[in-house]
């Protein structure tokens, strides 16, 4: 329980550091863009420069909490070398992103999207930046660090619930973009949008719409590393969650919010956490027939 409980201190700590950060790193963007130096920073607004500040307390405060758990190396979080590590995440993109794909398809026949004038092909290579740089650090912090640290005080379960909470609770929250004006940054802004991002909870559309979707998404994210002692499947699948998303939101665009079923994108709502039960019940064949066919392989060997 002194492991959980390190952990539970470093998180607040991450959130008390970011939002002491995100003023500062603000003022310097601005800085920055007077100076005629990336104008394309004019675009963020302060909640941006916040999430940003988080990244960066949580990334400052990692190696002390390493040396309070005694990590030494992956063993210590339950992880293992993965042989099969290329084919768990090329079908982990696979069934994560045709369905996701196969429903924006859907939406687009029944009208709820319909189809820009012209793909923008010039916002594709944030995409792939996202889909190839965002799911290996979420999945080495979260299923990767976290998990591990969890499973050295709790049950498999309890673990995985939990890392599972804490994922869909850091993504759902998120204050409202309007919430601090650029023009009205102060010291303690920060803390204002800590404030305004838990009022969504009250909000029982939104909580069916995405924070469930969010939760479930964590657990078979979770599931995934817990069945392959790897973060490579997880992997796989948080790209190719990221990319179908991406990609579809750059040939359509909404025509009509039909929450709680479909919320601004195609990671909210009721209907993609019904693809994501197909994509978790996808990912425990997988994992299923490729167990059988390395005990059979290790069999013919001997």
């Amino acid at each position: 329980m002194k492991d959980a409980a390190r952990l539970l201190l470093y998180l607040f700590g991450v959130i008390f550091l970011g939002a002491l950060l995100a003023p500062p790193l603000f003022w310097l963007g601005q800085f920055v863009i007077a100076h005629g130096f990336l104008p394309s920073l004019a675009k963020f607004e302060f909640e941006s420069y916040f999430h940003r500040a988080l990244l960066i307390a949580a990334l400052a405060l990692l190696w002390p909490l390493f040396r309070a758990l005694r990590v030494r190396s992956w063993r210590d979080l339950a992880l293992e070398k993965n042989p099969r590590r290329c084919a768990d995440y090329g079908i982990g993109f696979a069934i994560a992103a045709i369905p996701l794909l196969c429903c924006g398809a859907a939406i687009i026949a029944l009208q709820i999207y319909s189809l820009r004038k012209g793909f923008l092909w010039h916002k594709m290579p944030d995409v792939i930046f996202a889909a190839g740089v965002v799911p290996i650090l979420e999945e080495l912090l979260f299923r990767g660090f976290i998990l591990g640290v969890l499973l050295r005080s709790f049950l498999r379960l309890s673990a995985l619930l939990l890392t599972s909470g804490l994922f869909s609770i850091v993504h759902f929250l998120k204050a409202p973009a309007e919430t601090t004006p650029n023009d009205a940054v102060r010291w303690f802004s920060g803390f204002d949008s800590i404030a305004h991002s838990f009022g969504q909870f009250s909000d029982p559309m939104m909580l069916a719409a995405g924070f469930l979707t969010l939760f479930v998404i964590g657990c078979i994210l979770a599931d995934a590393r817990l069945q392959t002692a790897s973060l490579w499947l997880p992997i796989g699948l948080h790209a190719g969650w990221i990319f179908a998303n991406g990609t579809f939101s750059k040939a359509a665009h909404r025509e009509e919010l039909v929450l709680p079923w479909l919320g601004k994108n195609l990671l909210v709502g009721i209907v993609p956490l019904i693809l994501a039960l197909i994509s978790w019940a996808l990912m425990r064949l997988w994992v299923k027939h490729a167990d059988v066919r390395a005990s059979q392989s290790v069999s013919r060997t001997r």
